[in-house]
């Protein structure tokens, strides 16, 4: 092990500019994820009843600070999958090293180790300036934590490289380099994923159905458990959608399509169908919250309002929905930066491949728009399908409350799929270097 940290490490100060990248990014990762793990642990360490001028007293009572921790422990899991996307980049990237490793007689295990050590590295620096940058906002503000709360910011700062080394094993348990210089991904039998998607749906419609037919102390006593099911179903369901979707349109297309382009994104598509359930899975789940919250959101102020209540009181209620908001705003801006991290690594690792269709003719609008097609054909059915999941929570929410269901949360889904091809044309110019023919001299 101790060899793997020494060759990790002099892997890491030997980077090169286009590792440069990388690297900055999993630092800004880990940055985000400390400050997000830092703030949690801070308000779990103010103990009883207080008074604390921020929030409109959302964090004097305990039951409400418990509310907001786990809100910050969540924001955890679009930071955990961006980091992921960040070790896949630098696996590919330093795949001839991995093959000179493995002819020296590294195993694939000592491979996967090192990057995942290299991925633990660059998150060091983020995770020490993210704690240096809290301490910081916590002198300004005038707090002074307790000894215990001290003692877990220390545990945060290390366990943020120890979390993105675990992230990096998971992210690469399928990537073997092999001695001949080359990277291939194994993945496993495609055929219990449709029948997982089965089950999915029918435990998905039976939760809907109990939720919305039971007696209405049962619906009221089990709609959080519910709300959690179904969240947790649908997120999974639209996983398996994204990757069943990419797979069908890619081998469909590439039989029927006309269009250059169509025809090069299908055969993407077709060849490698769960690369976009690997890139999009941690956004389609902020999507399923996000129509979800976005429904319960208007319902909650619908009933608030019509119950007379108070401006000093309604301020703490739309201060918790607001904070819920932002934080599902924080989340789908982690996941966009994430999709257009894997879709920039997907261009640099077909760069010999769009080099060599530049060379042979083929135009770069059309090397464009099927990189934009890539991203544009598998999230199409999986955020509609996000949609319906959160549109199911906010119906269900309505009708316990004995309101009308809003409609803005039908807007939710075109938004956010705007915003991913807006976050997947942020990798074009590097499209216009990777196709260039003087790439060709690498093969």
């Amino acid at each position: 092990m101790r060899a793997d940290i020494r060759m990790a490490w002099t892997l890491t100060r030997g980077s090169g500019r286009g590792e440069g990248w990388r690297i900055a990014l999993t630092a800004l990762g880990a940055l985000a994820a400390t400050g997000f793990a830092l703030a949690a642990v801070a308000v779990a360490a103010v103990r009883g009843q207080v008074s604390i001028p921020f929030a409109h007293g959302l964090l004097n009572q305990p039951g409400e600070r418990a509310g907001v921790v786990l809100t910050l422990v969540l924001l955890l899991v679009p930071v955990l999958g961006f980091l992921g996307q960040c070790a896949r980049i630098g696996a590919v990237h330093r795949h001839h090293r991995m093959a000179a490793m493995r002819l020296t007689g590294a195993t694939p295990a000592q491979v996967r180790r090192i990057a995942a050590v290299e991925a633990a590295f660059p998150s060091l620096p983020g995770s020490v300036a993210g704690c240096a940058l809290f301490a910081v906002l916590l002198a300004a503000a005038g707090h002074t934590p307790p000894p215990l709360a001290w003692a877990g910011f220390a545990v945060v700062v290390l366990a943020v490289p120890v979390a993105a080394a675990l992230v990096g094993v998971l992210a690469l348990r399928r990537v073997v380099a092999s001695p001949l210089d080359e990277v291939r991904r194994v993945g496993p039998q495609r055929g219990p994923r449709a029948a997982f998607g089965f089950l999915t749906a029918g435990a998905l419609i039976s939760a809907v159905g109990m939720l919305l037919t039971g007696p209405t102390s049962l619906r009221a006593a089990a709609f959080p458990v519910l709300v959690v099911a179904l969240v947790f179903l649908t997120g999974t369901g639209v996983i398996w959608a994204a990757g069943a979707s990419a797979g069908y349109l890619g081998r469909r297309l590439t039989r029927r399509a006309r269009q250059p382009a169509v025809l090069i994104a299908a055969g993407r598509l077709a060849h490698d169908p769960w690369a976009a359930a690997r890139t999009h899975a941690a956004l389609l789940l902020v999507t399923v919250v996000g129509v979800a919250f976005v429904g319960v959101r208007g319902v909650m102020l619908e009933i608030l309002h019509a119950s007379g209540t108070l401006p000093e009181d309604l301020a703490f209620y739309t201060t918790g929905i607001d904070l819920a908001g932002t934080t599902v705003l924080v989340a789908l801006a982690i996941s966009l930066c994430g999709l257009a991290v894997g879709t920039a690594e997907s261009l640099a690792t077909r760069r010999r491949g769009l080099a060599a269709q530049a060379a042979a003719g083929v135009p770069r609008t059309v090397l464009v728009r099927a990189a934009i097609l890539e991203t544009a054909l598998p999230l199409a059915p999986a955020l509609l399908l996000a949609g319906i999941g959160g549109t199911a929570v906010c119906v269900a929410y309505a009708r316990i409350a004995g309101t009308g269901v809003p409609l803005t949360p039908l807007l939710v889904p075109p938004a956010v799929y705007a915003a991913c091809l807006l976050a997947a044309a942020t990798s074009l110019p590097l499209l216009r270097r990777a196709a260039h023919p003087a790439e060709l001299r690498f093969t």
